[in-house]
């Protein structure tokens, strides 16, 4: 501006000699001078304007009030305050007066009551243009600063950048003025356009200062704001571009985490929190698997750009994270196209998202199925905790019967480890490569009960409430209580974490004590099979017998049920799926799909059947446990010597040896007819139910036709 201090106005320099133009000069003079000083200003101008001004006195020596001169030096004066007013200067006859309200700050523009009241409208006009400037330079200069995040880092830089275009057309307009081209109408008219632009960001700041706004909520606000202004085309642009500059921070943080799964977010805006609480071993525990849901979730305020894909970017840094967490490179590879500086109209930036993810979820599922062998430890665990190996499982039911018969507090689990550890190195399972995972446990409560407290049932809140569902038995042994377990590593935890594991053990126990009911039947049987020799007809041994056939036949149909038409189409149905899954979450959602499909078809989750069929059971063991006493008071041994009597079904023997017989035992008798009678009547109960839930519960006609055909088999028998 100090090329401009010996310049005169044209229009006056070439007026005729008259008092108004000597006048006008002289007041000329006066402004020229103040054009001079102002070049002096510092980095607040407003003060020294102030000082100035009080301390400035009119060379004519007339009043202090505008309205003294005619309307064309006022029109000068007007123009140079309002000019000086809009880089936030208050001037001589137009002062600016600061109010605090409750939220913000409010700005006003006082003018002199006795200038020209032409010039004060057209002032006026021009105010809210001065009035957007000192807002946005009070927000540029507050939210620079470090604590206010990234985004409203590079908001205000933006922001400052439009000021300095502002100050330069300022500073055209003065250029203008002092030239003698400018008059208050034409200033208002070269400041509309750019007063629309200023009032928009005026808005968007005022809404950021008074709800403290950072982050994503600024972006938000700058697109909102945006597409509110879809009518003028040039603001909308503005404010595009501004949410353009003020996202470049915050898509830097978005980048880091979908291309390493890194969060580089100092100030928290990122929508992606980290919960470092939850290390990756928590699997192993945590029967809610919390880790895996919960160490990387999504929060509030997500970037309205973002919000349909928020997902991807979560399960892509995620999918990064693991493989760093292996030891694996994770970086997605670098391209020409692959840069999240901004988003934009042509969504290159989901393109970019899709193309990491892609990466991410291919390199993680090749990793976990063939460095890590995913679908080998499935089979391991398929052998053994779904007993589809069942050499190992007979041959340590063998040598564990003794400890396993004690009750669960005296039950060795070091001792019954050994003893699986011999059966597995001596069976077919020694071949496996991963049976030295697989460990036992002894639980303290029945299936029942663990179902109950670990809230896998699936029960109503009438049926949660009755007692009996939850009923403990009187008394438990090892074999009620026994269980496998498997040892599983990071990062195969993601998908056998301690929640899967458990269900796998749910299954496990309900299949081995079934397996140890059809063992003591077998023994039953066996027993009975040793008197076939004699004549039973009529004997209770003979009725016994036909009760015996039945509840093996129930126990093995229950068998069949669970391994064929249960687990095994369900197991070949989620193998079928893992070779085509395309990312973890799938492999996880097809491997718990199997687990809970097992668990409900099984009979687990539907306690009333269950409690039926636990009962079935325990009359089962009841009656295998009863034979014994049952054969041996049906049969009446004689001495050599003793003569013959008329028994029943006397066995003719040679000279010296013991003759046997069968004898009638009322006691036996109503033993074996009570034990037919509450397995009959219990078998009776199932079926029925069985029946009736099959409609809503399809799969449930498998087992209905299995069991019907036991009750028609003994009804006809």
């Amino acid at each position: 501006m100090k090329r401009f201090q010996k310049q005169r106005n044209p229009r006056i320099q070439n007026s005729k000699n008259t008092p108004g133009v000597r006048e006008r000069r002289k007041h000329t003079n006066i402004y020229n001078r103040l054009f001079s000083l102002k070049s002096a200003f510092s980095s607040d101008p407003r003060s020294r304007s102030r000082s100035f001004n009080m301390n400035q006195t009119t060379e004519s020596g007339f009043e202090n009030l505008i309205g003294y001169y005619e309307p064309q030096v006022q029109e000068l004066i007007v123009i140079d305050e309002v000019l000086s007013a809009m880089v936030g200067v208050e001037g001589r006859y137009i002062s600016i007066k600061t109010l605090r309200g409750k939220k913000d700050e409010i700005i006003n523009f006082l003018v002199d009551p006795s200038m020209d009241s032409a010039l004060q409208e057209l002032a006026k006009r021009i105010f809210p243009l001065c009035r957007s400037f000192l807002s946005i330079n009070q927000f540029v200069e507050s939210r620079s600063q470090f604590q206010n995040g990234l985004v409203n880092h590079a908001f205000s830089a933006a922001l400052r950048a439009f000021l300095l275009d502002y100050q330069l057309m300022v500073a055209q307009l003065e250029h203008q003025f002092r030239l003698g081209r400018l008059s208050l109408q034409g200033l208002w008219f070269y400041c509309q356009p750019t007063l629309r632009s200023m009032q928009a960001l005026s808005t968007v700041i005022q809404k950021a200062s008074v709800n403290n706004f950072s982050g994503s909520a600024v972006l938000n606000l700058l697109q909102s704001q945006a597409k509110a202004m879809a009518g003028d085309i040039e603001v909308r642009l503005l404010l595009e571009k501004m949410t353009q500059c003020a996202s470049r921070a915050y898509m830097s943080i978005l980048e880091r985490w979908v291309y390493e799964g890194v969060i580089d977010d100092p100030y928290g805006e990122f929508f992606i929190a980290e919960d470092k609480s939850l290390p990756k071993e928590s699997l192993t525990k945590d029967y809610d698997a919390k880790y895996w849901r919960q160490r990387y979730s999504l929060k509030d305020g997500i970037p309205s750009f973002l919000a349909n894909i928020a997902g991807t970017i979560l399960t892509t840094g995620k999918y990064l994270n693991v493989m760093r967490e292996c030891g694996h490179n994770v970086q997605v590879p670098p391209s020409e196209n692959s840069k999240l500086t901004s988003f934009g109209s042509n969504h290159h930036y989901l393109e970019c998202i899709k193309a990491a993810y892609n990466f991410a979820s291919g390199e993680l599922v090749n990793l976990i199925k063939e460095k890590y062998d995913l679908t080998g430890k499935l089979r391991s665990i398929k052998h053994y905790l779904l007993l589809d190996q069942g050499d190992f499982l007979v041959h340590f039911m063998d040598i564990a019967r003794d400890e396993l018969a004690k009750k669960p507090d005296e039950v060795s689990v070091e001792k019954l480890q050994s003893l699986l550890d011999l059966a597995l190195r001596t069976t077919a399972a020694a071949v496996d490569p991963y049976h030295e995972g697989l460990t036992c446990i002894v639980e303290r409560s029945s299936l029942l009960k663990r179902l109950g407290t670990l809230n896998v049932t699936e029960v109503s809140q009438r049926e949660s409430s009755n007692n009996d569902i939850l009923e403990e038995p009187v008394s438990i042994t090892g074999l009620e209580t026994f269980s496998l377990s498997y040892k599983v590593h990071w990062p195969l935890s993601i998908v056998l974490s301690r929640k899967a594991l458990t269900k796998y053990q749910l299954i496990f126990r309900f299949l081995f004590h079934c397996k140890h009911v059809d063992r003591q039947l077998c023994g039953a049987w066996q027993t009975h099979q040793g008197v076939r020799a004699l004549n039973t007809r009529g004997t209770a041994i003979s009725r016994s017998s036909l009760l015996c056939r039945s509840m093996l036949k129930f126990i093995n149909s229950l068998l069949h049920y669970l391994t064929f038409e249960v687990i095994e189409p369900n197991w070949h149905m989620m193998y079928t799926r893992l070779q085509s899954a395309n990312s973890i979450d799938e492999v996880i959602q097809h491997h718990d799909f199997f687990l809970d499909k097992c668990l409900r078809e099984c009979l687990l989750l539907l306690p009333e059947l269950l409690k039926k069929v636990e009962r079935l059971k325990s009359m089962c063991l009841q009656y295998a446990a009863a034979t014994q006493w049952l054969i041996s008071s049906s049969i009446v041994f004689h001495s050599p010597d003793e003569p013959k009597v008329d028994s029943i079904g006397a066995k003719q023997s040679k000279s010296g040896q013991v003759r046997k017989s069968t004898t009638r035992n009322v006691a036996v008798t109503e033993s074996v007819l009570k034990f037919e009678k509450e397995f009959d009547t219990e078998l009776q109960s199932l079926g029925s139910i069985l029946s009736s839930s099959s409609q809503s519960e399809p799969y449930l006609a498998h087992l209905a036709k299995w069991v019907l055909g036991v009750k028609h088999e003994q009804n006809g028998l």
